[in-house]
């Protein structure tokens, strides 16, 4: 293939990428988004393919491990639930991350297969981007790692600190730098290799400091790292795809990390630092006294609702858990029957990612025009007869409000409690991912209903 007709067709392809992004922007046309993203990286792959021009016998290993890995990334696709997709996405982050180590070891090692120069004389800009490359990949990898062990659960999703903690991550990456200087200069493999060990542990050390609540914007974040660790492998490779398809990754992640801080008063450079909620150990440990909740039934929860004009559902994890947002859609479709307004209100970090309950409730078919974001709609909470908050917890804490000392203080919630009747569907009074108590429960408005998500809404249906 001529390189021209390659480099229209990558053009092409990332046209289509920008379709896609365009297209994922809204649950109306992510469909179709998805579909422009796939036929511009089968464009992208095709035309790689294309333009080696030779096909020695070690393609055939590339093709087979190509339809090796595919098979497993379908599989794993098609058979995880909902409720694991932010695992998965860090999970997929972590390897690109691997694969562009491994893309930049490979150059730094045999630089003429890749037409970089030879070992010890390899160009100065293609040193420059591998070694950038490397470092990115490196902390994207151990970073995602780290990410998906507390989304698992395997590790805590409190802050881990320790002293000196921010010092420690700014002489590392000064160190890169350093390294970084270094190695173009006298292009010794030694400093190659620290380069990248260094790069792996500080994908741990900006990680770990960083609280469960906070995982939505630090997968957004991640995301984008990846696609700088990719953009920067692509200079080394000089494929244009991989340049393109990156720079769209890191910088859509990083408009998204940054929309995502700015809604929850947040500091961006926090969240790319690894600060956040590095100094933020308190976990609203108060006594642990009974205090004084009232709960309630299906019947109690229809009553309320049939005697109301306007209803706001509040969904969250909890409803992605239980898989309630078809049962959730059919108690809607009957109060809309009895003439009930009823709107959905959902928050920027709802959920474990960005865009969670989103998927969820367009699964469900509920209709887009229904849905609203947070600043749409928290100012008619106080206008609203009841808000049935369906398994959130963090994003309507009231704390955040009034607590300094709260991990999620200063983080704008859905003012829920501003409802004349609030129905909070739980299964019991623990505490969201943040660790903190939620003041909503203790309200003289609330009633709590403690059940499975999908069995209460089933009921409630029942009921009306």
């Amino acid at each position: 293939m001529s390189a021209n007709l390659s480099a229209i067709l990558y053009l092409v392809s990332g046209i289509l990428f920008i379709l896609a992004l365009r297209g994922l922007s809204s649950p109306e046309t992510s469909r179709q988004g998805n579909l422009f993203g796939i036929v511009g990286m089968i464009i992208a792959i095709s035309v790689t393919f294309l333009s080696v021009g030779n096909f020695s016998s070690g393609f055939i290993y590339v093709l087979i491990f190509l339809a090796i890995g595919g098979s497993i990334g379908a599989f794993i696709a098609y058979k995880i639930p909902m409720t694991a997709m932010p695992e998965l996405v860090a999970g997929f982050h972590s390897l690109v991350g691997l694969a562009a180590v491994l893309v930049a070891i490979s150059a730094f090692i045999n630089p003429e297969a890749f037409n970089l120069g030879s070992p010890g004389n390899i160009k100065l800009a293609s040193l420059i981007e591998m070694a950038i490359g490397a470092a990115v990949g490196a902390i994207t990898f151990s970073g995602s790692i780290i990410a998906f062990l507390k989304l698992q659960g395997i590790m805590s999703g409190a802050p881990i600190t320790f002293k000196g903690q921010h010092l420690l991550n700014a002489l590392l990456l000064i160190s890169i730098l350093i390294l970084t200087y270094y190695l173009c200069s006298t292009q010794l493999s030694n400093l190659f290799w620290i380069l990248v060990a260094i790069s792996f542990l500080i994908g741990f050390l900006i990680i770990i400091p960083i609280g469960g609540a906070d995982m939505p914007v630090v997968i957004s974040m991640l995301n984008s790292y990846s696609g700088w660790a990719a953009a920067g492998i692509g200079f080394t490779l000089e494929n244009t795809a991989l340049i393109i398809t990156g720079a769209l990754v890191g910088s859509s992640g990083a408009i998204l990390s940054y929309i995502m801080c700015k809604g929850m008063n947040r500091s961006f450079f926090n969240v790319i630092l690894g600060g956040w909620g590095g100094s933020e150990q308190s976990t609203n440990n108060q006594s642990k006294e009974q205090r004084p909740v009232k709960s309630g039934n299906a019947d109690d929860a229809a009553f309320l609702m049939k005697n109301a004009s306007s209803v706001i559902i509040v969904p969250g994890y909890g409803m992605a858990v239980a898989q309630a947002q078809h049962a959730l859609r059919e108690m809607v479709d009957t109060l809309k029957k009895n003439g009930i307004k009823v709107s959905y209100a959902i928050h920027p970090v709802a959920g474990r990612m960005p865009g969670h309950m989103n998927v969820l409730l367009a699964e469900a078919n509920v209709p887009y025009d229904e849905v609203f974001e947070l600043e749409e709609i928290n100012n008619d909470f106080a206008n609203a007869d009841v808000a049935f908050v369906i398994g959130a917890n963090d994003v309507t804490n009231p704390v955040a409000k009034t607590d300094p000392q709260s991990p999620i203080y200063g983080m704008p919630v859905l003012d829920v409690e501003k409802c004349k009747s609030v129905l909070f569907v739980k299964r019991s009074l623990s505490p969201g991912y943040a660790g903190i108590d939620n003041d909503l429960f203790y309200k003289e408005n609330t009633l709590m209903l403690f059940a499975d998500a999908k069995k209460m809404t089933e009921d409630i249906t029942k009921n009306l």
